[in-house]
């Protein structure tokens, strides 16, 4: 197997891996915390943690991890599986845009949205936190999808 190739592949499935383990634990731990706690400390957290989440370490995960999908579907890594492939580029590609088009925008609107008062918090919750989560949620499966399709097409 070309060494290139395969290299390209683990990495492929360790950044989307760690992607799809960081969105489910988000799911599974902060969404659910967030539901129990007032407009400001929502807001006030949320806001911490979009500012937190944009560092180098998240970022070349997030960056990287739909860039090796697309890499290892083009080269086609020997004894990996091209449908699998293709179905993790896939996966990882729909998270990646899912995260720019609806999450990202959503946690500017939050980040500019008035917080001066409780009708003003309130006002940036309700803008903000369903449409969201409904978004995460589907990037959560989208990333789940990619990693696991990458890591099947290794094995079948």
């Amino acid at each position: 197997m070309n060494p290139i190739s395969i290299t390209a592949l683990i990495a492929a499935v360790l950044c989307n891996g760690l992607l799809a383990g960081t969105f489910f634990a988000f799911s599974c731990s902060v969404v659910p915390g967030l539901r129990r706690v007032d407009d400001a400390t929502y807001v006030t957290t949320f806001r911490a943690i979009n500012r937190a989440i944009l560092n180098g370490l998240f970022m070349s995960v997030f960056l990287g991890a739909p860039v090796l999908a697309v890499l290892v579907a083009v080269l086609r890594p020997e004894g990996a599986e091209p449908p699998w492939l293709i179905v993790g580029a896939v996966c990882s590609v729909a998270t990646f845009v899912i995260t720019a088009a609806v999450n990202v925008p959503l946690n500017r609107d939050l980040e500019a949205a008035r917080s001066d008062t409780a009708a003003d918090l309130a006002a940036a919750r309700l803008g903000f936190e369903r449409r969201w989560n409904t978004a995460h949620l589907v990037r959560t499966l989208t990333s789940v999808g990619a990693a696991a399709s990458l890591a099947i097409a290794i094995v079948v």
